[in-house]
């Protein structure tokens, strides 16, 4: 069963979403035989970092603790637990988003896979033993991946500068006041003690980095600037999804779904 990219509430660390942006490297790499509009718009953006030098001490302050802290931890917990344990962990914390991505469906308008997630979450949440299995997209129900900054891209508005946050990570002022609005739609901080939600919200994110040891090393090896690869990988990543773009599995995205291969 495929392992599926997690991010409840959006209060992770800066690996993570270092994580969700590195595949789409390769993909940028193939841009000149893509739509140009998406190229042009991926440029420009990268463009708009007026605080380049600010965001470069963030940005190193967040990959020194991905690699003192959580790094180390991640391959203690991939050493220990079998691909499928950490296969489920991420199907249980994706089926948690439920509320996020139905929402942000309908503000979009898309109520064909506002539907769909649903039916995802039911099935996930009954026949999958609450979300641990993912017998949905087997049945026909796939996943979609939506929340409030991609709600406000795709009604026009647009990215604003490119920001490091910190200990979060990559973003720009779209994304991250989007992170506001789905931590509150995520429904689970108004009934869950908060003890619980951080300790849960740290499985998850050391589970998540354990499964992409390998990706973060390559792209640290390949990449002349880090900071570079990983602002426009994650602003390419951002259009593609604003777009409802299918990932190109000859440029590598097809990792982002399926990374059970190690």
């Amino acid at each position: 069963m495929p392992k599926r990219m997690s991010w409840c509430g959006g209060s992770t660390l800066t690996v993570l979403l270092l994580i969700l942006a590195t595949p789409g490297l390769a993909q940028m790499e193939a841009l000149p035989s893509g739509p140009p509009t998406r190229a042009q718009e991926v440029s420009a953006a990268a463009e708009n970092d007026p605080i380049e030098s600010v965001n470069r001490k963030i940005f190193w302050f967040n990959d020194h603790l991905d690699m003192y802290v959580l790094e180390p931890v991640a391959k203690g917990w991939h050493f220990v637990l079998p691909d499928r344990v950490e296969t489920s962990i991420t199907n249980f914390f994706y089926n948690l988003r439920f509320p996020i991505h139905t929402l942000n469906d309908l503000l979009q308008g898309k109520f064909k896979n506002a539907g769909i997630d649903v039916g995802r979450f039911v099935v996930n949440t009954t026949v999958g033993v609450a979300g641990f299995f993912d017998p949905a997209t087997g049945w026909g129900l796939p996943m979609h991946w939506e929340d409030f900054g991609q709600t406000l891209g795709w009604w026009g508005v647009g990215p604003g500068p490119y920001l490091v946050l910190p200990i979060l990570g990559p973003s720009d002022l779209r994304d991250g006041g989007g992170l506001i609005v789905d931590s509150a739609a995520s429904i689970t901080p108004f009934f869950v003690n908060t003890y619980i939600l951080l300790g849960a919200r740290a499985v998850e994110l050391v589970n998540t980095r354990a499964q992409y040891l390998d990706v973060v090393r390559k792209a640290k090896e390949s990449a002349f600037d880090y900071y570079t690869f990983v602002r426009n990988a994650y602003l390419q990543r951002r259009v593609g999804l604003i777009n409802d773009e299918e990932p190109h599995e000859d440029a590598g995205q097809e990792d982002l779904y399926h990374p059970e291969g190690k």
